[in-house]
C-alpha cells in the first residue's frame, strides 16, 4: 500500500512538472505609502500615491495550484517626512523593486477556465535611486518588505491583485549622534494589473 501511494505521488508530481508553465508579461499599478516612525515628536509624515510599472514572469504547476512569480519594477513612492523645526522634506523616492511571491490559485469548478482567485505572499527588495543626506540622518540604499495579497486571474491572461507590504528594515541611518535615533519603516498598499502571454 505504501509503495502504491508513493508511486501515485511521484506520478502526480511528474505530471505537474511536465505541465508546468513559464509565462512572461507586463505589470503596472498604483501604491500608497504609510511610513511608520518611532519619533512622532521629532518627525511628522503624510501619505501620498505613487505608481509602479515593469515586467514579470510566472512559473505555475497547474495540478498543484502553486505558482512562483518574479517581477522587475520601476516604483515611485511619494512619501513626505518633515521636521517641524528644520522643515526638511524627504520626497522623490524612486526605486528599482524586485518582488518574489509564492502564489496559490484556486481552481473553481466550471469557472476556472476564465476566472481563478489567488492569494500570494513573499518578500520584495527595493533599491533606492534617490539617496539623500539631511541634517540628522540619510536615507539608505536598500529596503525590504513582506507582501501579503490576493487577486483574480481573468481569461488566463489578466491578473488583478492587491497587496500590503510590511516594511522589514529601517530606511534611514543616523549621522548626528546627539539626536534621538530615528527609525522609519516603509509600509504600502499596492494595486496592480498584469497581462501574461
Amino acid at each position: 500500500m505504501k509503495k502504491l501511494l508513493v508511486t501515485l505521488l511521484i506520478a502526480v508530481m511528474g505530471v505537474g512538472v511536465a505541465d508546468a508553465q513559464f509565462r512572461f508579461g507586463v505589470k503596472a499599478g498604483l501604491n500608497v505609502n504609510h511610513l511608520s516612525t518611532n519619533t512622532q515628536d521629532i518627525l511628522d509624515k503624510n501619505n501620498q500615491a505613487g505608481f509602479t510599472a515593469g515586467v514579470m514572469t510566472e512559473f505555475e504547476v497547474p495540478i498543484v495550484g502553486l505558482c512562483f512569480d518574479l517581477s522587475l519594477m520601476y516604483t515611485r513612492m511619494n512619501s513626505n517626512v518633515f521636521s517641524d523645526d528644520e522643515e526638511q522634506t524627504i520626497d522623490n523616492k524612486n526605486f528599482i523593486e524586485i518582488p518574489l511571491n509564492l502564489k496559490y490559485k484556486f481552481k473553481l469548478p466550471v469557472v476556472s477556465s476564465f476566472l481563478s482567485p489567488y492569494i500570494f505572499t513573499g518578500p520584495s527588495f527595493g533599491f533606492n535611486l534617490d539617496k539623500h543626506t539631511y541634517d540628522y540622518f540619510k536615507t539608505k540604499t536598500f529596503q525590504s518588505v513582506w507582501n501579503v495579497g490576493l487577486g483574480l486571474e481573468l481569461i488566463k491572461h489578466l491578473q488583478i491583485g492587491a497587496s500590503y507590504g510590511f516594511g522589514m528594515n529601517n530606511i534611514v541611518k543616523m549621522i548626528e549622534p546627539d539626536v534621538e535615533p530615528v527609525k522609519l519603516h516603509n509600509n504600502y498598499w499596492t494595486v496592480t494589473a498584469a497581462w501574461l502571454f
